[in-house]
């Protein structure tokens, strides 16, 4: 199967515009990729053609979209290799799908003086859900450190793994550093102890090919919206005798199978915890983004991306004062840096009226910008429409915001 960029970003509208009489160029990818135009026309299709609500009509609109919204369970299913497609929950994102996590597994297992590790690297959307739990529960939350390098330090790790730990928490791959992190072997680790972990699946499913029953993940969440999917459909993989044991998380239409005013029945697996109407046309969508991935091919993606990112990084490490931050020997594509007295957002402020598009800020990861003592970072994140020739514009109008802000 033969990799033609060229003929991947003439799939991409969005990529064939300028800003501030510029050619776009758009490296903001960790935060949300763009939409090939066969999502964008499944959506607009469903919309105008098949718009009906899922699982209660008899009529074709109402069957012929439940029928491809559980087709696009299907397709997750396969994408990721999970044993059963009721394992597949759709919810509106990762945080959604961490925070129904963290509240039901908190409800069920949780009890003052437990405690729930997550490491030093992690995003907000898997800190935060684990504070508020452990506030609510008497629990403690205990933080794995991490080497200079962005690498996990596994002797931490394996050191906060004991009787009291009830769920271990990390990054498949970390949104600020590009740390794609040894997931296989972190949840052996738990699990010699009997601990089930969540994995945070959101920077790695675009990314490299990712099977959950090899991992012997627990839980795996991911959004949609970053492997060129809509906003607002995300996934929860959770193993069926999990989920079994999980309480519902909201109450409401779909999620019950009898009600009264004495007591309610609950539906069976996925759809205990899809309360309401989903998102069953974003799910359309997402099956549909997978499937381009999928056609593709995440292996030839990867090795694409992959030189993307080793090509900016030999690029920008002969700026002075530049610091890359995020050295690990397994990465991802990001490229986050900071440079000597000067704030990143004057840099991503400036490179934007030249048609980049990069991201400034601690992307979500506050407590891990604290640890390398910097207010944040500028970065770059690449996808496989990406070329080596954007990033030769992007180094060339740094070069020239640098002249301009020393």
């Amino acid at each position: 199967m033969s990799f033609n960029v060229a003929d991947i970003r003439n799939q991409f509208p969005i990529l064939h515009q300028q800003v501030y009489k510029k050619d776009l160029v758009y490296l903001d990818n960790a935060a949300t990729t763009q939409k090939p135009q066969r999502v964008i026309d499944v959506l607009d299709k469903y919309y105008q053609k098949y718009n009906a609500n899922i699982h209660r009509g008899v009529h074709f609109l109402s069957s012929h979209c439940t029928d491809a919204t559980e087709s696009a369970r299907k397709t997750v299913q396969e994408f990721i290799n999970a044993a059963h497609s009721h394992e597949i929950v759709f919810t509106r994102g990762t945080t959604e799908s961490v925070n129904l996590v963290a509240q039901t597994f908190a409800e069920k297992f949780i009890k003052k003086g437990d405690e729930i590790v997550v490491t030093r690297m992690e995003h907000h959307s898997n800190i935060v859900p684990w504070q508020m739990v452990c506030e609510k529960y008497g629990a403690e939350l205990k933080v794995v450190d991490i080497h200079p390098d962005g690498q996990i330090n596994m002797d931490s790790f394996k050191a906060a793994l004991n009787e009291k730990v009830r769920l271990v928490a990390f990054t498949h791959v970390s949104n600020t550093l590009g740390t794609i992190n040894n997931v296989k072997e972190l949840t052996s680790s738990a699990h010699q102890q009997q601990i089930p972990v969540l994995i945070d699946g959101a920077q790695a499913v675009q990314h490299t090919h990712v099977d959950v029953q090899a991992i012997d993940a627990d839980f795996y969440v991911f959004s949609g919206h970053k492997i060129y999917a809509p906003t607002g459909i995300g996934v929860l993989y959770g193993k069926e005798k999990w989920l079994e044991q999980l309480p519902p998380w909201q109450g409401g239409g779909e999620m019950i199978d009898q009600v009264t005013f004495e007591k309610t029945t609950f539906n069976e697996l996925p759809f205990k915890f899809e309360a309401g109407t989903p998102n069953y046309i974003g799910a359309i969508a997402l099956g549909e983004a997978l499937d381009f991935v999928r056609s593709t091919g995440i292996d030839q993606i990867k090795a694409h991306e992959d030189a993307l990112l080793t090509y900016a990084a030999e690029k920008i490490r002969q700026f002075d004062g530049i610091k890359i931050i995020g050295e690990a020997p397994e990465k991802s594509s990001v490229l986050s840096f900071v440079i000597d007295n000067i704030h990143p957002y004057d840099i991503g402020v400036l490179l934007d009226k030249t048609g980049i598009a990069v991201r400034t800020g601690n992307h979500c990861t506050q407590p891990l910008h604290d640890w390398y003592k910097v207010p944040g970072t500028v970065r770059a994140s690449f996808a496989l429409y990406n070329t080596k020739k954007e990033i030769d514009y992007f180094i060339e109008k740094l070069e020239q915001v640098l002249e301009m802000l020393k």
